[in-house]
């Protein structure tokens, strides 16, 4: 029999539960033995060994393994040693790219997975009768676990309780149209899943209300468990920045072979041996074709996200690492995110008394029986543990649950003495929370909500004084709830419910007070440095949010602050003529969010946006950046959001984008670094066909210097600290391009400093160090070698910054340090142990030689500091 058949005593019998203490500690760890972890399957992972014939898969890397190979059986025919050099050196430089390649892979796999497990979702559980949160994944059947709006639903359950839920099931059913939910529902066994009621499901969200339930079912044993299969195989997408890469790198490889073409045709021409031609032309195109590019830029990227994580900032899509550092406003909530999220009620007032009553240990009666509706009329529970205050659920109710604590009021006796008979749960468009009680004889229904929201829906006028009240508190930057009251005959049903918010009585005011984070005034400085609008979105007074606006530096001197009534009089055009002019939104809907999102975006610029509530998610999606609030935050609100902030602070939003900056900096330095140095090899070679046909370099020496002098550094780069003067510049265009600003012609000088060099050093071997020597072509090869690995590698320090080396200091990035020195090792090693030099084809060269080719290596610091000296003296000039 089915569980959602069965009455829920004969489940819970089933399951070996208890409804109320839940499941006992021993029990949890015998079932997790027994079921596993709450996981669906997870596709199945490339093995190390498909992974390495990954990297080999480009078509260049596998003609370049046939002429090997071809070039090996040549060798065999003639018995010639010396031939079977050229051939395995060559193989045992692409498989040592090969193993690079899958290392950089899985430093990348690896931070992604740590990402993984910090954003993995939680669940609210009671065991051995005490409610906790924890991992999802802990989860086992038999746990009795509570739900409500904004939650994802952990793991397939059974109704115990439930009011008003909804949830939305169409990733299970198709059904776009949220499921309404019953606890107390006996479902036919043949009913489809759509109509089983009394169940919720692992992978759907809670819409509205709220539920208790106990788990059915975990992992693959649920039904989303058993269509996984649909659901796996999904592959990583490319970001914007990695397609527009794959594109350049497409075209640059098409230059490429051209060129390669070319000069295997004037290899042929000039009668040079078919396979040597043949391998230096496939050799340069292996180097050259910047197919690593899109990779690079992955692990530069993952690296960041991790570096981002470990500051409370943890991005969900790879995209959004890109999109940071051009962010130019953010909106973002009050509570929690400028404030301490600290909410503690520390006045409140009862109609029929006078003034404000400070809350305290022992208060008046008027205002304790006040306490004692309000704490009824909220969901968030307060204990003291150890001496310790434990706060579970929303911060605003936790706050008014303790005021009532300290006063002798527990939650638990409260609901006991006055049982909770209906309740329409809160949302963030109605702005109220209702719930029906048992006071002796009397029915009585509690609402509490925005005032102004309460202030409509009395029976009669406002209680002398109350606008003063509320005036006094918001100026106190006290954030307001008013509580209200109704007698009822009965208990109201599902149909009454959209009178029940009517003909209210405004029974008192509460005060909670959540000062501003003291931290954010300076991020708010920062942000204006940076050209970046910080903009108050929030669901408090207007009163309350200009104070807190003004103190921390958002509200300026001509600024406005307008509330959602006077933002729904305005039409959109309106709202974007005025939304430069406004710093402060208060009583805002979430439809309002996504109004203000996309103002901003038509004055082109690119907008963060917090969010917490499950009706903030399209608001999250419609920003170019959405970020979620990692402790208040929904399940919801986060799947919807690019970014979680795990510490819910404003500060931590301004530090992301100001990592961003320093991320996308970082992959413009490895792109430039790389075309540079690729422009130059094609250069070298190209060029010297042309003038006096004949190669500089070797294929297996055009390999070895892609191995040391370009993955290498390039990844080090990628990890360059953020520049301290980042937050001084103005955000990035919304359309600016990665080679905006004649950075493209940069990286082509560059490229041609660096051939240019090695022509000069090819000529100069040749022609006066090895001059009357047999193989002087030899000389003038070791020479260009030498030059063209060593420039690039040196050139890695000028790619750090725009600034001058002395200004930044040369060695301050200690993986590049580690990165060239490797780099020079290799080039040593090649370049003085004799059996080295003999198989990739060099020769020994005078100390002149080596003077000479240091020298010319050298060249591009001092060349691009004096670029980067006369670029500052414009900029100083301007």
């Amino acid at each position: 029999m089915s569980m959602y058949h069965k009455p829920i005593k004969d489940v819970i019998v089933q399951l070996e539960s208890d409804e109320s203490r839940g499941l006992e500690s021993r029990k949890v760890q015998e079932k997790a033995q027994k079921y596993g972890e709450n996981r669906l399957r997870e596709g199945k992972k490339r093995t190390l060994a498909e992974r390495f014939l990954m990297q080999l898969k480009d078509t260049m890397i596998l003609i370049l393994i046939a002429a090997a190979i071809i070039s090996f059986v040549v060798a065999l025919s003639t018995g010639e040693k010396e031939e079977f050099f050229e051939p395995v050196l060559i193989l045992a430089i692409v498989i040592l790219n090969a193993v690079l390649g899958v290392s950089q892979e899985s430093k990348a796999e690896k931070a992604m997975e740590a990402l993984k497990k910090m954003s993995a979702p939680h669940a609210r559980v009671i065991r051995d009768g005490v409610e906790k949160v924890v991992d999802a994944y802990t989860l086992v059947p038999g746990d009795i676990i509570r739900i409500e709006a904004g939650d994802f639903i952990p793991a397939d359950a059974r109704l115990l309780e439930s009011a008003s839920l909804k949830s939305d099931e169409s990733a299970l059913t198709g059904e776009s149209v949220p499921a309404e939910k019953d606890a107390g529902a006996l479902v036919q066994e043949a009913a489809p899943l759509g109509d089983r009621i009394n169940m919720v499901y692992s992978g759907c969200s809670v819409v509205y209300g709220r539920a208790k339930a106990v788990v059915t079912a975990t992992g693959m044993d649920t039904e989303m468990g058993k269509i996984a299969s649909l659901l796996e195989g999904a592959g990583q997408a490319l970001t914007p920045l990695q397609m527009k890469l794959k594109s350049l790198g497409k075209l640059l490889g098409f230059v490429a072979l051209g060129i390669c073409a070319v000069i295997f045709l004037i290899g042929i021409l000039s009668g040079m041996p078919i396979m040597e031609i043949f391998m230096i032309a496939v050799s340069l195109a292996v180097s050259a074709i910047p197919e690593g590019l899109p990779a690079i830029v992955t692990i530069v990227l993952s690296m960041g996200m991790l570096r981002l994580s470990k500051k409370n900032a943890v991005i969900r899509q790879l995209p959004a690492v890109e999109t940071l550092g051009s962010a130019s406003v953010i909106c973002s909530d009050k509570t929690g995110t400028l404030t301490q999220n600290r909410m503690t009620v520390v006045s409140a007032h009862a109609f029929g008394q006078k003034g404000l009553e400070d809350i305290s240990d022992n208060n008046s009666d008027a205002i304790k029986a006040l306490l004692k509706k309000a704490a009824l009329c909220c969901d968030g529970s307060f204990s003291v543990e150890d001496g310790k205050e434990v706060h579970i659920g929303d911060p605003t109710e936790t706050s008014i649950v303790a005021a009532a604590f300290r006063n002798g009021m527990t939650k638990e006796s409260l609901n006991a003495a006055h049982p909770r008979l209906f309740e329409l749960p809160f949302d963030s468009d109605r702005k109220l929370m209702t719930t029906v009680h048992k006071f002796g004889d009397e029915i009585i229904s509690v609402t509490k909500g925005a005032f102004d929201v309460i202030a409509g829906r009395l029976a009669g006028e406002l209680p002398d004084g109350a606008n003063e009240l509320v005036d006094e508190m918001g100026a106190r930057a006290l954030r307001v709830l008013a509580i209200a009251e109704r007698k009822l005959n009965s208990v109201p049903t599902a149909e009454e419910a959209g009178t029940l918010e009517t003909n209210l009585t405004l029974i008192g005011l509460v005060g909670i007070i959540d000062p501003p984070r003291p931290e954010v005034r300076d991020a708010v400085k920062e942000c204006k440095t940076a050209g970046i609008r910080p903009v108050m979105i929030t669901g408090d007074h207007v009163i309350t949010a200009s104070a807190i606006a003004k103190d921390l530096g958002i509200l300026r001197d001509g600024d406005r602050a307008v509330t959602g009534a006077e933002l729904s009089k305005m039409s959109d055009d309106e709202l974007e003529k005025q939304v430069e002019g406004i710093s402060v939104y208060a009583r805002v809907t979430p439809e309002d969010k996504i109004r203000i999102v996309r103002a901003w975006q038509k004055k082109d610029r690119i907008v963060s946006m917090t969010g917490d509530g499950v009706n903030d998610a399209p608001a999250l999606k419609a920003a170019d950046i959405g970020c979620a609030m990692g402790i208040t935050g929904t399940d919801v609100a986060k799947s919807a959001a690019a970014m979680t902030l795990m510490d819910d602070n404003f500060t931590t939003i301004v530090y992301a984008v100001k990592e961003g900056r320093g991320i996308y900096d970082n992959i413009k330095k490895v792109v430039g670094f790389l075309l540079g140095t690729n422009i130059g090899e094609i250069l070298c070679v190209f060029l010297s066909m042309l003038l006096w046909r004949e190669t500089p370099l070797m294929s297996m020496q055009l390999l070895l210097i892609n191995l040391a002098t370009d993955s290498l550094p390039a990844v080090a780069l990628g990890v360059e600290k953020v520049e301290d003067d980042v937050m001084t510049r103005k955000p990035r265009g919304k359309n600016e391009g990665l080679f905006a600003g004649g950075y493209g012609i940069q990286i082509v000088l560059q490229g041609a400093l660096f051939g240019l060099l090695a022509l000069i050093a090819y000529y100069i071997g040749k022609t006066f160090i090895g001059a009357g020597c047999e193989d002087a072509v030899k000389y003038g090869q070791t020479m260009a070698f030498g030059v063209l690995a060593l420039s690039q590698v040196f050139h890695s320090f000028n790619m750090r910054s725009d600034k001058s080396l002395f200004e930044i200091g040369p060695f301050g990035n200690g993986k590049l340090n580690l990165a060239f020195a490797a780099s020079v090792l290799i080039v040593a090693l090649v370049m003085f142990v004799p059996f080295l030099t003999y198989i990739f084809g060099l020769v020994r060269l005078s100390v002149q030689g080596y003077m000479i080719m240091l020298g010319l290596s050298f060249v591009p610091i001092p060349v691009l500091e004096i670029v980067k000296f006369i670029r500052k003296m414009v900029k100083k000039n301007k």
